[in-house]
């Protein structure tokens, strides 16, 4: 007869050697971490940017690069970009071929879509899932830039957007901290009841 808890022995043994190769990657990704942490700083404990290379996947948050990495960084930023366009064959509505650069929001969206696809593209450990994410993404990022960010700029030239640039008038912030959220009492904010 055979043993009744079998396969409950069975589903026990596949689940410990699922969170034992877990724990070896966490172990392996906790010392690359700590080696590149160790590499960040020089001998005499300063941050030594000259031997620091990016590792793929990092966020890049445009403002914050230095200026010494920036224009190699976008010019690696830009090929990927110009191969994606190519080999999804984007029509000028999905990505302004002549302007796409122009628009913050636009160069935001593609870096997360850059960054996850080195993410995606150079873990070796992963069961592919991670390349079927990120073209999930792609197809929701693309998306959204075609039909959040390029205004008028889909007919081949360049068209500024007509808005209102909000970060340029303090007082319009001011004005809004004032207020306090809907319902706050004291600061402002009213909501009308119905009677």
């Amino acid at each position: 007869m055979p043993d009744p808890l079998g396969p409950l022995f069975d589903a026990l043994e596949s689940i410990n050697g699922e969170l034992t190769g877990f724990a070896a990657r966490l172990a392996r990704l906790e010392d690359a971490g700590a080696i590149r942490g160790t590499a960040k700083q020089g001998a005499s404990g300063e941050d030594d940017e000259g031997d620091r290379k990016r590792v793929p996947g990092t966020p890049v948050v445009w403002h914050k690069v230095k200026e010494g990495e920036r224009k190699e960084l976008w010019s690696e930023f830009t090929a990927w970009v110009i191969r994606m366009a190519d080999t999804y064959e984007l029509t000028t509505e999905q990505l302004p071929h002549a302007c796409w650069w122009e628009h913050a929001g636009v160069v935001a969206e593609l870096t997360a879509l850059w960054t996850g696809w080195e993410s995606a593209y150079s873990n070796e450990e992963d069961a592919a899932a991670g390349p079927y994410l990120w073209h999930d993404g792609w197809s929701r990022g693309i998306e959204r830039i075609s039909r959040s960010w390029l205004g008028e700029c889909t007919n081949g030239y360049h068209q500024q957007k007509s808005r209102t640039t909000w970060g340029t008038d303090p007082a319009y912030r001011k004005k809004i901290i004032e207020a306090g959220p809907p319902g706050a009492t004291g600061g402002g904010a009213t909501t009308s009841k119905a009677a």
